[in-house]
């Protein structure tokens, strides 16, 4: 463990610059940039709030939240949770493979790939934060007052999408069916957590499925915080932090030991 937090805190400028690095290159030669970052997440809400609300006239089923919009608003807070993770895992599969260059390069330190693809995926989880505010302003007219206790959310998140980036990273090197398997493995973590639902209004026997979800227990928080004007589960994070610091040290492991092989097979 020592290795893990001191590796990240040796490089975290080199962790920033490729981070800002791959930030630029995905925008590169578009006419607004990094406006693309929240003009995305704007659009997509846009649609929900009209498909959902306009059309479908559908309603997040609780009593707390009937307002107009607040269905797709609930969605999408589930989305920037599931988004922020799937984009780790179908990422972490190509971190060494798309930079072959650096496993050659024996004093780069590749163990820092998935701390710079956390890095990425905070960055749009804050544009989109931006863009449910803007969102929860028009619709309601005010935020809620523990938005800002979203940090404690996001924390474990990227804690587990950078172990998961450190698994699939070093899988995707040594068996390349894997990088397919990462689109089956995104599709049963959206369906099996209450992205489009809320986990109170499923059946006991597939609540039981659910909660095994890595991203159940966040979702609910996030929403808690992020629209229900709730603070979240302190003990239940607490837990789930230790949690994901001990999945992050044994992903950070298997990464070291297994890195030797890596300019073998590539």
């Amino acid at each position: 463990m020592p290795s893990l937090v001191k590796s990240a805190w040796v490089n975290r400028e080199l962790i920033y610059q490729l981070s800002r690095r791959d930030l630029l290159a995905r925008y590169k030669g578009s006419l607004i940039g990094l406006a693309w970052s929240f003009i995305s997440p704007m659009f997509v809400l846009g649609v929900y709030t009209l498909f959902f609300t306009e059309v479908f006239h559908v309603r997040w089923p609780s009593m707390e939240v009937g307002g107009k919009g607040q269905y797709a608003t609930a969605l999408f807070a589930g989305l920037i949770i599931y988004t922020f993770l799937a984009d780790c895992i179908t990422q972490g599969t190509r971190l060494v493979t798309d930079n072959a260059s650096y496993v050659t390069k024996v004093v780069f330190p590749l163990e820092i790939l998935p701390w710079v693809s956390s890095l990425t995926a905070t960055y749009h989880a804050l544009a989109s934060l931006a863009v449910l505010a803007a969102f929860s302003l028009i619709f309601s007219g005010h935020v809620a007052s523990t938005f800002l206790l979203f940090p404690a959310v996001l924390m474990p998140l990227a804690l587990l999408s950078t172990a998961m980036g450190w698994l699939f990273a070093s899988l995707g090197v040594y068996v390349r069916d894997v990088g397919q398997a990462t689109s089956l493995i995104t599709i049963a973590l959206l369906y099996t957590s209450p992205v489009f639902f809320p986990l109170d209004h499923v059946s006991p026997g597939m609540r039981s499925l659910m909660v095994l979800n890595p991203l159940t227990f966040l979702i609910e928080q996030a929403r808690n915080v992020l629209l229900w004007n709730r603070g979240p589960d302190w003990f239940g994070l607490a837990v789930y932090v230790a949690g994901c610091f001990i999945v992050c040290w044994l992903a950070y492991v298997w990464f070291q030991r297994t890195r030797g092989g890596f300019i073998d097979v590539l």
